[in-house]
Parts: structure tokens; sequence; C-alpha cells
């Protein structure tokens, strides 16, 4: 259970910045190379590979060398976690107001 927990805090540390979280979002589409990736960030390349290091470290991203070209695409079993993990909160949140609602119900019955 530790571990899962050490991977999913790793997932949303990844996920807790705007930079990576485009690149995410551009994954989506399909693989593309780091520079591509980097077009589109108003940074330099080195604070952009910093970015892509930790998306890698913490399993959201791989990354292949081909040459000279580097291409990242997404770690989907990554959020099958994540899914799995919100599916767990909704479960318990969805019991929670299930209760509150029975409880606001037989208060208005006892009326």
């Amino acid at each position: 259970m530790a571990q899962y927990s050490e991977v999913l805090d790793g997932v949303f540390l990844a996920l807790a910045d705007p930079t990576r979280r485009a690149v995410v979002h551009r994954l989506g589409q399909g693989p593309t190379s780091v520079g591509e990736l980097a077009r589109a960030a108003p940074m330099t390349l080195p604070s952009f590979l910093k970015h892509v290091r930790v998306l890698e470290a913490n399993g959201v991203i791989r990354t292949v060398k081909t040459g000279r070209v580097r291409i990242c695409e997404l770690n989907r079993e990554r959020f099958a976690l994540v899914d799995d993990w919100l599916a767990q909160q909704r479960r318990i949140w969805a019991g929670r107001t299930d209760r509150l609602a029975d409880f606001v119900t037989e208060t208005e019955e006892d009326s």
C-alpha cells in the first residue's frame, strides 16, 4: 500500500505544474519529440528538460532516443492507477452523500 501511495504522490507531483500538464495534454494526441514539445513552452530548452525529467522520473511519460531525437509518449498505466484511486474516492463520497440524504430525509419526516 505504501508503494501504491508513493506512485500516486509522484504522479500528482508531476501533474502539479501547468507546463507538465500541457506536455501530458499534447502527448494525449500521440508521441512526439522533446524538441516539438519544447517549442510550445515559453522557456529555454534546459528548463523544459527539467519538466520532462520530472514526468519521466514519476512514470507519467516514457522517452526513447532514436539517433539524435528523443521521442516522448504517455505511460497510460500510471493514469490507470490514478483512475482507480479517483473511482475509490468517488465511491467513498457517494456513500457519504447518500447517508447525508438519508439523514436529512429522516429529520424532515420526524418534524
